[in-house]
């Protein structure tokens, strides 16, 4: 239902952009002959149509024809490519363009409209919501993060002035549908930047709203909305530990990169100059929480990749459309793909675009979370297709469970993304987060053209001993995004002192620019590794992961070699994740906390 209305579904028609253009101006043609209907059934109840003074009829046309043109730009974005990052953008410019004067236009003749064309608040809504979406699109083509408050802005700007409190006095279920549907998307966008007070208002008034739809009509989605209410509220209480005011009430912490965020390279350090300009954010796995095709694991990795979104010209109480044409052209932030669930063949194609886009000196990153698919039978190699690896999704198969079971037990899984798959995108600098039950398949990866190429990969099991949290995303990837918070879920605490937290902050950047001095001094390490060092998102994550495996190894709970998370290359060990420097280090966190009894004091002796 929610999927049907926004123009970015993963189910789409790849039309080529100059049929799309050319579609639209033969189209242009109709829209005078529908404008001048729609005046004229407009007027029609308002006295004769001769007694219109000329320039207020021309309004009104002029109303319509920015009114229906404005449908006809914002239909044609669901039939643009999903993939690729320049044929879509003057489709794009010429929609804004549209908007903005359709914008202004009923903003400098709000009385005409009125009294003549019978404009409505929920008219009005529309429109704004329709730029709202506009926006938050446009944040989905080019990662970045200020389109989000563009977004917020306009979304915001419906809910203060009440455009939709009119509506539940229509007896038409459809605009009550437009308003659901509004509520869903503003929440989606308050969750991206953050917004978690604004989130739990808007879900009781979404709640209150589909009461009030479901009592009125008789309509057969009320188990899908109260669904979607089911899924917010999940993804909500997804974040393991709570960190509280004095007055108990709930801080909201951003995981995105701050200016502090990264450690620093040193002076004279000699790092590889290449950038993170692309990465795809795969997410499929069973029964993860997850709100508008966005898992958990994806949210967190989407905002593992983004910078603190800054705040443009527009006001949140006076929202006017910023032209992206006026917007630095600078990219903060890595491009990306966000793939909820798709097949093989969509996986491919979008890999194959960013592959063929990437600039000179960039990394293409690869995020997988998704359930293992696990060989069966024995094979007479050991190639890139004989350790299983990740699911891709099909269309027709009903799956359940984690391990992937053949029908025909002499072929291999064909909804599977095994190593040797990606082997032709290794021709380009290529980094690959796995997270899966079957991550090890990617261990067995090999480096056939020479180019920097890392593997991370996540435990392939967790101990008994903590709490599955599997549907509220994965561990793994919580390292990756928010350490702190996975370092105080393994030590079994759920809330913290803002005070406290802010302090083992802070400690927690000590260990990172350790981490890093460790890597980089390091005369053993692998070059790949030092080739990534120079980008910013890439130092964190790798700064992180070492920071994750180190943890794991030390806690008495992570017992089986199956625990611990690995990589390819392999990283040295004793001069990384089991150095007695950093042992030290998060011996020390575990006593700001108080846990420091759930830590062998000296894991080396203890193995």
């Amino acid at each position: 239902m929610l999927r049907s209305s926004c123009f970015c579904g993963r189910h789409f028609t790849c039309w080529d952009i100059a049929s799309v253009c050319t579609f639209t101006l033969v189209n242009e043609y109709i829209f005078f002959y529908r404008t001048e209907f729609t005046l004229k059934e407009t007027m029609s109840s308002g006295g004769a149509e001769d007694d219109i003074p000329q320039g207020e009829r021309k309004t009104v046309t002029d109303f319509c024809y920015l009114l229906d043109k404005s449908k006809q730009l914002f239909n044609g974005l669901r039939d643009l490519p999903q993939y690729g990052q320049k044929q879509w953008q003057s489709y794009f410019g010429r929609t804004f363009d549209v908007y903005t004067k359709l914008w202004k236009f009923q903003q400098q003749h709000r009385q005409v409209l009125d009294n003549r064309y019978g404009l409505k608040r929920w008219q009005i809504g529309e429109i704004a919501s329709k730029i709202g979406q506009l926006y938050y699109h446009y944040y989905l083509r080019t990662s970045e993060t200020s389109y989000l408050n563009e977004a917020f802005s306009f979304y915001s700007a419906i809910r203060q002035r009440s455009y939709y409190s009119q509506v539940n006095k229509e007896d038409r279920p459809e605009l009550v549908v437009k308003k659901l549907r509004y509520y869903a998307r503003f929440i989606v966008v308050c969750l991206l930047l953050n917004k978690m007070d604004v989130v739990k208002d808007l879900v009781k008034e979404l709640s209150d709203e589909i009461e009030d739809y479901t009592h009125r009509f008789n309509t057969e989605d009320q188990v899908e909305w109260n669904l979607v209410l089911q899924e917010v509220a999940a993804f909500i209480e997804a974040d393991p530990v709570m960190v509280l005011n004095d007055d108990n009430t709930i801080v909201i912490t951003s995981n995105r990169l701050a200016e502090t965020g990264a450690p620093l390279l040193e002076q004279g350090m000699i790092v590889g100059q290449l950038s993170l300009a692309d990465a795809l954010i795969i997410g499929n796995c069973n029964n993860q929480v997850k709100f508008s095709e966005l898992t958990v694991d994806m949210f967190r990795m989407l905002q593992a990749l983004e910078r603190e979104p800054m705040n443009l010209a527009s006001q949140m109480n006076k929202p006017g459309i910023q032209e992206p044409a006026d917007k630095p052209t600078r990219r903060e932030n890595p491009h990306k793909y966000l793939l909820y669930k798709p097949t093989f063949s969509q996986l491919y194609t979008f890999l194959a675009a960013s592959f063929k886009e990437l600039p000179a000196n960039s990394v293409l990153l690869i995020y997988l979370s998704a359930t293992g698919v696990f060989p069966t039978g024995r094979s007479d190699g050991e190639g890139p297709y004989d350790f299983g690896g990740v699911l891709t999704n099909s269309n027709r198969d009903i799956i359940n469970g984690d391990a992937i079971h053949k029908r025909n037990q002499s072929h291999k899984e064909m909804h599977c993304l095994h190593p040797g798959d990606l082997y032709p995108f290794t021709r380009k600098p290529l980094f690959i987060i796995v997270d899966s039950s079957n991550s090890v398949a990617y261990k067995n990866f090999t480096n056939l053209f020479g180019q920097p190429l890392v593997c991370l990969l996540s435990p392939t099991a967790y101990p008994k001993a903590l709490q599955d949290q599997s549907q509220r995303g994965s561990l793994f990837t919580l390292f990756l995004n928010n350490p702190l918070m996975a370092f105080l879920f393994v030590s079994g605490l759920s809330s913290m002192r803002r005070g406290l937290w802010e302090k083992c902050q802070e400690y927690l950047r000590k260990i990172n620019r350790d981490i890093a001095q460790l890597l980089t001094h390091s005369r053993s390490i692998d070059q790949a590794f030092l080739q990534f060092f120079g980008d910013e998102f890439l130092r964190l994550l790798l700064t992180r992961f070492v920071f994750c495996s180190a943890t794991m190894r030390m806690h008495k709970a992570f017992r089986e070699t199956r625990n611990y998370p690995e990589s390819y290359p392999q990283l040295p060990r004793d001069e990384t994740v089991e150095n007695p420097h950093l042992q030290k280090h998060i011996l020390e966190l575990a006593s700001i906390l108080d846990v420091r009894n759930i830590f062998f004091e000296n894991s080396m002796d203890d193995y």
